[in-house]
C-alpha cells in the first residue's frame, strides 16, 4: 500500500474495530464445499477482485490498494489478489469472472458495472463453490456478503445540503443528474434525494446519465439549460463528483458566471477543489478505507469457510437472496467547512495535494493553511 493509504487505513482504525471484527480463526467453519477446501489452505488464499471502471478516481486509488493491503494483513502475506476492471462493460466483466473461475480463487469481491447482468456470472461462481462479496453495489444472484455505504442516506445528505445552499428561496427550480440505471445505488441516492426534496423544489429537468460519465452529464446540462433558460436553474442535484465536473463545465461554457450550487459525491481530489473554489457547493465522503478493510474482511473469512457473524452487523435481500451478511459504512457531507477534518484528517490527501498552485488563493480564503 502507498503512503497515503497506510495513513487513511490507520486513520479509520479504530472506527473500523467498532464495525467490524476480523473472523478470522474465531468462526466456525460452514461445513460447505468451499469451507472444505479453503480450510486446508490456511492463509494460502487467491481473493478476486473485480472493479467496475476506471473514470472515477476512488476504484483504483483508494479501493484496490486498501483491500490488497488488508488481504495481506489479514493472511501473513501468504495471500494473492487477483485483480481486474471492467472499464464500464458488463460484457467484459463477465469474461473476469469466468477467467477467476478457472483459475480458481478462492473468494470474490465484486463491484458490478451492471447488478442485474452480473447474476448469471455470481451464479457460476457460486456453482463453482466460490463465494462472492459484492462491493458497494448490490448485486443479483446468491451473493454471500455485502459492503457498502448507507446510499439512501447519501442522497438524504446531498438533499439536505442542496436546500442549505438554497436557502429560503420559494420551490426553487433544481435540475435532477442522477446516475447510470444500470447501477441501483443510483436508485437509491435518487430516493434519498427526492425524500428530502419533494414538495420544496421544482424539478426543472431530469436525467438517468449514461455510465455516470462525465460528457454524459455535460450534455445533459447543455440541454437543460437550453430547455429552461441559463437564467432559471437555482441548484444541480449531482449524484456525483465526475458528472458534477461536467456539470459545471456546461454552466460555465453557458456563460453563467454565478454557478448555481451543484451537489457531488465521493469526496475526488477534483471535487475538493472545486468546494474550496466555490464552484462545487458540497461532495459526500465516504471513508473508502473503512469499506475496503470490511469487503477484505468478509472475503477472507468466506474463502477460509468461516462465519461473517463477527464481521456483519446487518442483513439484506436482493431479488433472489434473503439474509444477505451486510456492512454499511456511515458518510459524511463534506463542504468547504470541513475538509480539514474529514479527508486531510483521514489522510485520504495532503494539503500540498489539494492548495497546488492554481487554488493557493482559494485555499488561504478558506483557511486551509
Amino acid at each position: 500500500m502507498n503512503t497515503r493509504m497506510r495513513r487513511a487505513a490507520v486513520a479509520v482504525a479504530a472506527t473500523t474495530m467498532a464495525v467490524s471484527l476480523a473472523a478470522c480463526g474465531s468462526a466456525k467453519e460452514s461445513g460447505d464445499k468451499t469451507s472444505s477446501e479453503s480450510a486446508k489452505k490456511g492463509d494460502d488464499l487467491k481473493i478476486g477482485l473485480l472493479l467496475p471502471e476506471n473514470v472515477t478516481a476512488r476504484y483504483e486509488k483508494f479501493d484496490k490498494p486498501i483491500i490488497e493491503e488488508k488481504v495481506s494483513e489479514l493472511t501473513d502475506g501468504k495471500a494473492k489478489v487477483t485483480y481486474a476492471n471492467a472499464r464500464q462493460d458488463a460484457t467484459l466483466q463477465a469474461q473476469q469472472v469466468d477467467a477467476m473461475i478457472t483459475s480458481k480463487v478462492d473468494a470474490l469481491i465484486i463491484d458490478a458495472v451492471d447488478a442485474k447482468a452480473i447474476e448469471n456470472s455470481v451464479k457460476k461462481a457460486k456453482d463453482a463453490g466460490i463465494p462472492v462479496v459484492a462491493f458497494d453495489r448490490l448485486a443479483e444472484g446468491p451473493i454471500d456478503a455485502y459492503t457498502s455505504f448507507d446510499n439512501e442516506e447519501v442522497g438524504r445528505v446531498q438533499g439536505k445540503a442542496l436546500l442549505e445552499a438554497l436557502g429560503d428561496a420559494a420551490k426553487p427550480t433544481v435540475v435532477m443528474m442522477n446516475g447510470s440505471i444500470t447501477d441501483p445505488n443510483a436508485a437509491l441516492f435518487k430516493r434519498g434525494a427526492k425524500s428530502v426534496l419533494d414538495g420544496k423544489v421544482t424539478y426543472g429537468k431530469e436525467y438517468d446519465t449514461k455510465e455516470w460519465k462525465p460528457e454524459n452529464a455535460n450534455s445533459n446540462m447543455e440541454g437543460a439549460i437550453t430547455a429552461l433558460g441559463k437564467d432559471k436553474i437555482d441548484g444541480v442535484y449531482s449524484a456525483n463528483d465526475g458528472m458534477a465536473g461536467g456539470i459545471i463545465q456546461a454552466l460555465k461554457s453557458a456563460g453563467i458566471s454565478k454557478l448555481p450550487p451543484v451537489t457531488g459525491q465521493d469526496a475526488e481530489l477534483a471535487g475538493v477543489q472545486r468546494i474550496v473554489t466555490g464552484e462545487q457547493f458540497m461532495s459526500v465522503y465516504k471513508p473508502y478505507p473503512q469499506e475496503g478493510i470490511v469487503a477484505a474482511e468478509m472475503a477472507v473469512a468466506l474463502a477460509k469457510g468461516e462465519k461473517l457473524d463477527s464481521i456483519a452487523t446487518s442483513k439484506v435481500d436482493n431479488a433472489g437472496t434473503k439474509g444477505i451478511a451486510t456492512v454499511l459504512v456511515p458518510v459524511v457531507s463534506l463542504t468547504k467547512d470541513n475538509i480539514k477534518d474529514t479527508v486531510i484528517k483521514d489522510g485520504i490527501y495532503t494539503l500540498d495535494e489539494i492548495c497546488t498552485a492554481k487554488y493557493k488563493a482559494a485555499c488561504t480564503s478558506a483557511g486551509l493553511k
